[in-house]
């Protein structure tokens, strides 16, 4: 049975939930309630696991924080020997609009610390990145405290659409594969 690492970024403890940082985390835990499974507290992270169409996904929330996610995603990847191929690494992305979802096989960190670390921990950019567009709202030099902030009531709508999205986009990536599933997400456009 094909084995995948799907892995949502951010940061734990309850002043992060919610965070347009903590993407990563509400997808993962979305992912899980659709397939009926919660998470354990394991060895550097969060953990569940389900098997989805012959192929199986073990789902990770790293416990490290966003800036040592390399450590976590290392661990897991070395002890359930995982081909770096079949990782999905799910990202908040200031780079791209609220309005966009963008899948890639691999890509550089672009500025993203939970990357950086992956990057160095992996000695590689070679792996499947799901990135949320969180937008780039904000006042000049207020970065930290808007990627760290929560979603505003007019963004809700479009953020719970997203999630459903990138779990439906997940599925496809284990099953269908990379090529076929970026050919539907990367080109839509997603509005409420």
């Amino acid at each position: 049975m094909s084995r995948f690492l799907i892995v949502g970024l951010g940061n734990p403890g309850a002043e992060y939930a919610h965070t347009r940082h903590n993407i990563g985390f509400e997808i993962a835990d979305a992912l899980a309630a659709k397939h009926g499974v919660s998470f354990k507290s394991e060895r550097l992270a969060d953990m569940a696991s389900f098997n989805f169409r012959g192929k199986e996904a073990i789902l990770i929330k790293p416990s490290t924080f966003m800036n040592l996610s390399g450590k976590s995603v290392k661990y897991w990847i070395d002890n359930k020997k995982i081909d770096v191929r079949q990782l999905l690494v799910i990202l908040d992305d200031l780079a791209l609009p609220l309005s966009k979802l963008r899948l890639r096989p691999s890509g550089t960190d672009a500025g993203h610390n939970g990357l950086s670390s992956i990057q160095e921990s992996l000695g590689t950019t070679e792996y499947p990145k799901l990135r949320f567009g969180i937008g780039n709202n904000f006042p000049k030099g207020m970065q930290v405290e808007f990627v760290l902030g929560r979603w505003t009531s007019e963004e809700t709508g479009l953020v719970r659409l997203k999630v459903a999205a990138s779990v439906e986009t997940i599925e496809s990536f284990m099953f269908r594969g990379i090529e076929r599933t970026m050919g539907d997400v990367n080109k839509k456009e997603f509005i409420v």
